[in-house]
């Protein structure tokens, strides 16, 4: 919701500034409205146009490659819960209180990253009660449950001995995937760089109306070009927070890893 009334209001500003340019271009004298300086303001205008979309662009796939990177971590993230559940079960029935725990944990995880979207089935979900996605206190609470009991496992045999080496490597392994995960939904665009950017943006529409003629076809254009890079801006803001807004990272992963676990 922010990133849209974001590109709602930046649209509204770069309309504005080229309206205001097509204003203040009415109350210059007539040699600053030759075709000579109107050439000159529009090498400006190209030259411009140019940098500021080589950084839209820039900026765009740096933006895609981190929610890529985010999409991939969910995979490899779901694989390692999998992984965690499978060790659980080869160690033997002593670890039945923490697979129920892991349960909770995936089934909170998913009903609090993705709150828009119906909750896990099974009464896994109501013990977690805040919705902070996977950064809750809850649901890191359940993994340090889980981590502080099989420190507390007593191996019986040799088998249970190795997977009990296993079974600390994976949960150390689960809880680093997920700090990984936390780090990745927030922000990683720099704000003053995002404002000298709307900034460079704003001088462009301008000099843009300073220079053109009052005409249904410039304000088209006009209107239409505000439109484009409004909407661009909302595309990158969006996909700077993978887990939130209209383009968000697919819950299937994990999904699908809760449904192995509880079979």
């Amino acid at each position: 919701m922010t990133e849209a009334l974001t590109a709602i209001g930046l649209f509204l500003l770069f309309l504005g500034a080229s309206l205001l340019g097509m204003f203040l271009r009415a109350l210059l004298p007539q040699p600053h409205r030759s075709q000579e300086t109107t050439e000159a303001v529009r090498l400006a205008i190209t030259l411009m146009a140019t940098f500021s979309s080589l950084v839209l662009g820039l900026l765009t796939y740096s933006v895609k490659g981190s929610f890529e990177a985010a999409d991939n971590d969910v995979r490899g993230f779901s694989i390692s819960l999998i992984e965690l559940d499978r060790t659980l079960r080869a160690y033997g029935p002593e670890t039945a209180g923490m697979q129920a725990e892991l349960q909770d944990y995936v089934a909170g995880a998913i009903a609090s990253t993705w709150p828009d979207e119906p909750p896990p089935p099974g009464n896994a979900y109501p013990r977690v009660h805040d919705t902070h996605g996977m950064e809750s206190p809850t649901l890191g609470a359940i993994l340090e449950r889980i981590g502080a009991q099989a420190r507390e496992l007593t191996p019986e045999s040799a088998i249970q001995r190795n997977v009990a080496s296993d079974l600390h490597s994976n949960i150390q392994r689960v809880i680093d995937r997920r700090w990984k995960l936390i780090e990745e939904a927030h922000e990683s665009i720099s704000r003053p760089f995002f404002l000298v950017l709307v900034f460079w943006l704003l001088v462009l529409f301008l000099s843009f109306g300073l220079s053109a003629p009052r005409s249904m076809l410039v304000y088209v254009t006009i209107t239409l070009s505000a439109v484009s890079i409004g909407s661009a801006i909302y595309v990158i803001l969006d996909m700077d927070t993978p887990f939130g807004g209209f383009i968000t990272l697919d819950s299937t992963p994990l999904r699908l890893a809760l449904d192995h676990i509880r079979r």
